[in-house]
């Protein structure tokens, strides 16, 4: 039996962030990860030293984590806060790095424990996550614990020489479990 947790970066995870980030010359991930973009900006060629300076000097956050398989850095989960401030909407991220750790849960599994570790730990009220129409892992993923479609943009990108739609997927506090109470109330109940 395995285990997943999500975790704040460590300096043993830089030889494996570098390498999914910087040193492979094509990684998988990058076809199925917003590719429209990667492919528009090419990597930029840091060394592993390069990268762990930078790394070792950028202060940790709240709003990325590693994905830990049994204690080995396996991807990333991140999430921003969409605008304004306090409006209660924020945006996800999840990437595993590895083909090897597609297909088995693996994503699903971090994405429901960054849902409720959002719900827990902002005043977030709905959480979100965009991809595009060809990335069907995402989508099921997101179904799974529990997120809904929200918004479609027909042939919003183009992807190695097709049209593809943009694909918003959203969970508002309490959808289909109950499990996140509100934080607040913003006013009476009407």
């Amino acid at each position: 039996m395995f285990t997943l947790t999500l975790r704040e970066r460590q300096p043993a995870d830089f030889p494996t962030l570098h390498r999914w980030l910087h040193a492979e010359p094509d990684p998988e991930w990058k076809r199925w990860d917003a590719p429209y973009f990667h492919s528009a900006r090419p990597a930029s060629p840091l060394s592993l030293a390069e990268f762990s300076e930078r790394a070792q000097a950028e202060p940790p956050s709240p709003h990325r984590r590693v994905i830990a398989l049994d204690g080995e850095c396996i991807g990333m989960v991140t999430r921003m806060e969409e605008a304004p401030a306090g409006g209660g909407w924020w945006d996800l991220g999840v990437l595993l790095y590895d083909p090897a750790h597609w297909g088995g849960g693996l994503g699903t599994r971090a994405l429901d424990l960054w849902t409720d570790a959002t719900f827990r730990e902002t005043d977030a009220h709905v959480l979100t996550l965009t991809t595009w129409g060809g990335n069907e892992r995402m989508i099921r993923a997101a179904a799974r614990v529990g997120y809904r479609e929200c918004g479609r943009v027909p042939e919003a990108r183009v992807w190695a020489g097709r049209r593809w739609d943009s694909v918003r997927l959203g969970r508002r506090r309490g959808w289909e479990t109950g499990r996140h109470e509100r934080v607040h109330s913003p006013g009476p109940d009407l």
